[in-house]
C-alpha cells in the first residue's frame, strides 16, 4: 500500500508560503509558513502533521493489541507534543499521552499492550526521535 502528500513552497523561507494537499482530500491547498510553523501564524506545520500521523498510528494499533489480548476499549483519546529542537532542526521526541477506558483489563495489562503500541506502530518506527508514553487508564 501507498500513500502520497504533495507540498508546494513559494518564495524565501522566512517571507514565502506553501500548501500541502493529501492523497486522500483532506488537506487540500492547506496553507503553512513560518509563521504557522515557528509562532502562531494560520495554517498548518510539519510537526502538527506528524503529531497527528503519530496519535492516529498508534491508537488505531493500540486498538489492534488489545483486541488481540481478548480486549475492547470504550475509548481511546491519545495527544502527541512534537518537541523540534530548532537549533539543531530536528525532531527530538514525540510525546504520547493517552487516556483509555477499557472494561476488564488490569492497569499491567494495560501497560503493557500501550508500551507494544508504542513500540510497533508504524510511525513509531519511522521516527528516530525519543518517544515517550504517559498513559492512564480511566
Amino acid at each position: 500500500m501507498k500513500r502520497h502528500a504533495t507540498a508546494v513552497w513559494n518564495g524565501s523561507g522566512k517571507e514565502g508560503s506553501g500548501a500541502v494537499t493529501t492523497q486522500s482530500g483532506v488537506l487540500s491547498n492547506t496553507q503553512y509558513s513560518f509563521n504557522s510553523r515557528f509562532a502562531e501564524g494560520i495554517g498548518t506545520n510539519p510537526e502538527e502533521l506528524v503529531a497527528a500521523a503519530h496519535a492516529g498510528c498508534f491508537t488505531m494499533k493500540l486498538s489492534f493489541v488489545l483486541g488481540a489480548a481478548g480486549f475492547t476499549a470504550e475509548s481511546l483519546e491519545t495527544t502527541v507534543h512534537i518537541n523540534l529542537d530548532t537549533s539543531k532542526g530536528e525532531i527530538t521526541e514525540s510525546h504520547l499521552v493517552l487516556k483509555a477506558k477499557v472494561p476488564g483489563i488490569t492497569k499491567e495489562k494495560f501497560d503493557e499492550c500501550a508500551a507494544e503500541a508504542k513500540a510497533n506502530c508504524p510511525i513509531s518506527l519511522l521516527l528516530k526521535a525519543e518517544i515517550a508514553l504517559d498513559a492512564e487508564l480511566l
